[in-house]
């Protein structure tokens, strides 16, 4: 095969792969239920003068499934944590007792569960429509090539569809397992 469609071939998926990856980071975020320490990965804390994130400045670990414990690692900093977790407008209402944070999380409603359903299906679109570009960027760098025939161009563009449709069944898939996730009581 020619090394430049290689080369075209190779940044589809890699482009492709960042999709998937982003996919999974945005997926943490959503919530399913469980309290998980990723809850408070959007908390920025002001140490000091500088925002810094959370978790620079303290432990935050799950003893259960419906609580989340924030332990700063310096006492004076309890206040600033707690004032960051509500300017993050979670939905938390942290509690301090003097030593640790902690926050009790409350079971999801079947209509929030239904949001978050939506949220996640958002981001899975997202992704597909990061794929497509991917695809369509392969696609117009394959016809920009001179040195090519048009035969091994055509075979090149059904290359591309092939690694499209394996990275959005890709998609598919971790989105019904989210899915599946939120939905579960």
């Amino acid at each position: 095969m020619n090394e430049d469609i290689q080369f075209i071939l190779d940044t589809a998926k890699e482009s492709m792969t960042n999709a998937i990856k982003h996919l999974e980071k945005a997926f943490v975020n959503i919530r399913a239920g469980k309290a998980s320490p990723a809850m408070l990965g959007s908390v920025m804390v002001d140490y000091y003068g500088a925002q810094t994130p959370l978790s620079q400045v303290a432990n935050v670990s799950t003893p259960d499934g419906r609580t989340i414990t924030v332990q700063p690692w310096e006492k004076n900093m309890l206040q600033e944590i707690e004032r960051g977790i509500m300017i993050a407008n979670l939905g938390f209402n942290p509690m301090n007792n003097g030593d640790t944070i902690i926050i009790n999380v409350p079971p999801l409603t079947e209509e929030r569960r239904r949001d978050l359903a939506k949220q996640a299906k958002a981001e899975a679109e997202d992704a597909k429509i990061s794929i497509r570009s991917a695809r369509k960027d392969a696609n117009n760098d394959i016809k920009k090539l001179d040195d090519v025939s048009d035969d091994v161009k055509k075979n090149a563009e059904i290359d591309v569809q092939q690694i499209t449709d394996k990275y959005v069944k890709k998609i598919d898939d971790i989105f019904d397992v989210k899915e599946k996730e939120i939905m579960t009581v």
